[in-house]
């Protein structure tokens, strides 16, 4: 035996949801009592999954929020470094792997795996910068059609796990006491070997305090 509770027992105008349950072999007073305890548990339900939404919110507000606000010191050297990454992007060309893919002559299908090839193999360097690659153009050879200069790789080397790729585009950038305050990245094709000597007395001079 089903019932079906009729317009009354519904309330559809005031309910936001309805929940039709098909009861065989149940006599109109066991419906009833079982409509009664669906009634008298519908609030705690959705007083539940609120509560369980706004504890999701919290997780999700807590993991972008940093635990501890940060310091005076801290700021301020967030904002140094954002200088000093800016004065690198604003220092010389720098290519993506699309635009070198282009001015190479490579396949535009794959423009990135010629390019992440010779950064695997450190003939070049990369900085990563809002997910992209940007490689420097001044390390590239536009009369080989776009390849990396050969005096790049002995220096990337030299320095290995010293610098990341920030550290080796502010040092590429810096006037050189050793270049005569000229710049790494302005002779690497003209003066490699004088490049490189000025990395080996950058390591030495690091290494000695």
């Amino acid at each position: 035996m089903s019932r079906t509770p009729n317009q009354k027992q519904l309330n559809l105008r005031q309910a936001e949801k309805v929940l039709a349950l098909a009861l065989a072999h149940a006599s109109p007073r066991e419906a009833d009592a079982i409509a009664e305890t669906f009634a008298s548990i519908a609030e705690f339900v959705k007083d539940l999954v609120g509560r369980q939404h706004q504890q999701t919110l919290e997780s999700i507000v807590e993991a972008l929020v940093p635990k501890v606000p940060p310091t005076p010191t801290a700021l301020k050297e967030a904002a140094m470094l954002a200088q000093a990454r800016t004065a690198v992007l604003e220092s010389g060309e720098w290519l993506t792997a699309a635009q070198i893919a282009g001015l190479a002559g490579f396949s535009l299908s794959n423009p990135s795996a010629q390019p992440n090839k010779w950064k695997r193999e450190g003939a070049i360097f990369a900085l990563r910068h809002h997910g992209v690659d940007y490689f420097p153009a001044y390390g590239l050879d536009a009369a080989s059609g776009y390849r990396p200069l050969k005096a790049m790789a002995p220096v990337l080397a030299l320095f290995g796990q010293g610098k990341d790729s920030w550290g080796l585009a502010y040092w590429f950038m810096s006037a050189n006491s050793f270049l005569a305050g000229k710049r790494p990245m302005d002779l690497l094709a003209s003066d490699p070997q004088r490049v490189l000597t000025a990395a080996e007395d950058e390591l030495q001079a690091v290494a000695h305090g």
